[in-house]
């Protein structure tokens, strides 16, 4: 029974930040109850989508007005709602953060943007890769002379915009618990990417950043924190940065030549990275394991995601969970009391429908007058 547990959360169904957020919040406990919309675009297949897991589905019609009010009485009874459309839809549908909270006064509104509700690009449509490019963040990736490299939308999505989404809906609960009034919470990948940028804002400031892709201490331009290419044609990677560490990265590779006594010093890092290319190759990343897995050197085997379900670590930690024929991982972070646990696979949208109107206090004849109307569905296709 995680954290959370006896918050009731509402999550208008969406894809990408909005579950991770949900996923977040649901695996530490709290009962998320995800509105499914009628025909929605979902490209992965429900029962596979561990973003959408813990949680039970209702299908509600938010074109119709009977709809909205079905979404309204269950915002009276909730703590939270997050909702992830542009800016102004949700006030164009009725469920706007003012009229949800003359209903519930105590409800935090969650809110996820890619540009933030107000500013020139607010209503423009985006994606991850806009929102990190914008930031500054995806000009720092890969290497010189070559075009940013693309990382899965890790950094926007679910780095600064699901997980902002879940910080902030916690923080606003915590404090409605203590001043009983809720409020709006805006999170948006934008500012959230920014934030995830602070380190490097505070390098650039020092004079230790040069704004050049692939020169940095960070972004693969030292040659002691960066990916190298083994004879089998896998790859590891290595993060010496600390000089005990990088004096054991010396010892264990045998880099004794003078070449390597200057560290930190930028001017020798292109000869020192060519010369570890060529001695990397020299051995299977096994072999390399085998020298330095487990060791001070910071070194770890570049895993594809078959491999890293199997490491010993993650076996040992319980890391990923196979059941319900669906790989996916335990939930994070863990604690030693309120243990959160994996309560239930994905939902197939509208599963849910009768069993969580029920528990709002519709009474089987609303249902089936919802029901026959077209506002709610148990499943795609029905009262559509």
């Amino acid at each position: 029974m995680g954290p959370l547990h006896g918050l009731t959360l509402l999550e208008i169904g969406g894809i990408g930040p909005g579950p991770f957020a949900g996923m977040m919040l649901s695996d530490m406990g709290a009962e998320v109850i995800r509105i499914d919309k009628m025909k929605q675009f979902k490209r992965i297949q429900p029962n596979h989508d561990v973003l959408t897991r813990n949680r039970k589905s209702i299908m509600i019609n938010l074109k119709a007005k009977s709809g909205i009010e079905t979404v309204l009485r269950m915002i009276e009874a909730a703590d939270g709602l997050q909702e992830g459309f542009r800016p102004g839809v949700m006030e164009q549908l009725g469920l706007g953060p003012e009229t949800c909270l003359e209903r519930n006064p105590r409800l935090v509104y969650g809110r996820m943007t890619g540009w933030g509700q107000e500013g020139p690009l607010a209503q423009a449509a985006g994606h991850d890769i806009n929102y990190i490019a914008l930031s500054g963040a995806l000009h720092a990736i890969g290497q010189p002379n070559e075009k940013p490299v693309v990382p899965l939308n890790l950094i926007g999505d679910f780095g600064g915009g699901g997980m902002l989404l879940a910080f902030g809906m916690v923080c606003a609960l915590f404090e409605a618990q203590k001043s009983g009034q809720g409020q709006v919470v805006d999170a948006n990948i934008l500012d959230g990417v920014a934030a995830l940028m602070a380190m490097y804002y505070s390098l650039r400031a020092s004079g230790l950043w040069s704004g050049r892709r692939g020169e940095n201490l960070l972004d693969g331009g030292a040659p002691f924190y960066g990916v190298y290419e083994t004879k089998d044609g896998k790859y590891i990677s290595i993060g010496s940065i600390e000089p005990d560490f990088y004096a054991l990265l010396r010892e264990r590779a045998g880099l004794t030549g003078a070449e390597f006594d200057s560290q930190m010093d930028p001017t020798k890092w292109p000869e020192q990275k060519e010369k570890l290319t060529q001695l990397f190759k020299t051995k299977t990343r096994d072999q390399w394991c085998t020298l330095m897995e487990g060791t001070d050197v910071c070194f770890a085997p570049v895993l594809t995601l078959d491999e890293a379900v199997d490491h010993p670590h993650h076996r040992y930690r319980k890391t990923f969970y196979d059941g319900d024929a669906l790989l996916q991982h335990f939930p994070v972070p863990r604690f030693s009391r309120t243990v959160p646990e994996i309560k239930s696979p994905p939902p197939v949208p509208g599963q849910h429908t009768e069993e969580i109107l029920q528990t709002f206090g519709f009474c089987p004849d609303e249902i089936q007058h919802l029901r026959s109307s077209g506002v709610v569905a148990d499943s795609p296709g029905r009262g559509v």
